[in-house]
């Protein structure tokens, strides 16, 4: 079976997108595996499918699937993804766009200058809201934030963490420098640590200045990204409800800047979204060889 496909990044956060409005798209985790593969498929961070709504004041369906082939609820880059290659192709001029995700609706708005803004929905601090485990650990109060201590493997020592749900959970923590911090040894070890029932997308935030902070994600799913949008959201409301950050706040991740807005009750991202190359794929073929 035969494909079409289109790829794009949103700040380097790298997609394949799929048009199930107009062609039959059965998406399953092998399937998305073997798409999301950099050596024998396309190549993305995840895989974003469009589909007819299901809710009736939506206008489009948006799902995502992570490198790994696990359907998610929420992508913040992806989203802004979704609102190009929906105008791109023609399936819509509205402008902004309803689009229904797993966990509810978010509305897009693309602007003149290419920057595409989205409402990313409910945030919440509990942990409930991230199937977190809180049971006996160490917390300590930071501002209108509560940090949580997590002890990690030896060789990953351990981290004080908030806990940001923006529909996905994540878990934010302050850093010295983005650049020399051992992501890659912490962030696997949170993202997989046993008291998150589904796992955790992990951000290690640098404060620059009150409007401005470096981040890197290692994402669920998927591992290190060049940008993560409900990261740098979660970044974000974290550093405003600890006291160190104020609204808008500038988020430089690895593959570009993000401006998150944040009121206390609405949560509004921009940044760009850009349009690699289209391709077609028989998908029947490529899942054979993995």
């Amino acid at each position: 079976m035969i494909w079409n496909f289109t790829k794009m990044h949103g700040a380097g956060n790298d997609f394949v997108v799929l048009d199930g409005v107009r062609q039959s798209i059965e998406l399953t985790p092998v399937r998305a595996r073997a798409l999301a593969d950099r050596h024998f498929g396309v190549g993305a961070d995840q895989i974003l499918l469009v589909e007819n709504p299901l809710h009736p004041d939506a206008d489009f369906r948006y799902r995502i699937f992570n490198a790994d082939g696990g359907e998610v609820e929420h992508c913040g880059n992806g989203a802004r993804c979704f609102v190009r290659f929906v105008h791109e192709q023609g399936l819509s001029r509205r402008n902004p766009l309803r689009a229904e995700i797993s966990t509810g609706l978010i509305v897009l708005h693309e602007a003149d200058d290419g920057q595409v803004s989205a409402d990313m929905g409910r945030t919440a601090f509990t942990p409930p809201d991230l199937a977190f485990d809180p049971a006996g650990l160490d917390t300590r109060g930071c501002s209108e934030d509560t940090l949580y201590r997590l002890d990690l493997p030896p060789e990953a020592g351990e981290v004080w963490c908030s806990l940001v749900a923006i529909s996905n959970p994540h878990a934010v923590v302050q850093v010295d420098d983005v650049d020399t911090h051992p992501v890659a040894r912490q962030g696997p070890a949170i993202e997989s640590h046993p008291r998150f029932a589904q796992r955790v997308n992990a951000g290690f935030m640098q404060v620059i200045d009150r409007r401005h902070i470096r981040l890197r994600v290692y994402e669920r799913g998927a591992g290190e990204t060049l940008a993560c949008g409900t990261g740098a959201c979660a970044a974000a409301v974290a550093g405003i409800r600890r006291g160190l950050l104020d609204s808008p706040v500038r988020v430089d991740t690895r593959g570009g800047a993000l401006q998150i807005d944040w009121d206390g009750q609405v949560l509004r991202m921009q940044g760009p979204a850009t349009t690699v190359f289209h391709g077609q794929i028989d998908i029947d073929a490529l899942t054979a060889t993995l």
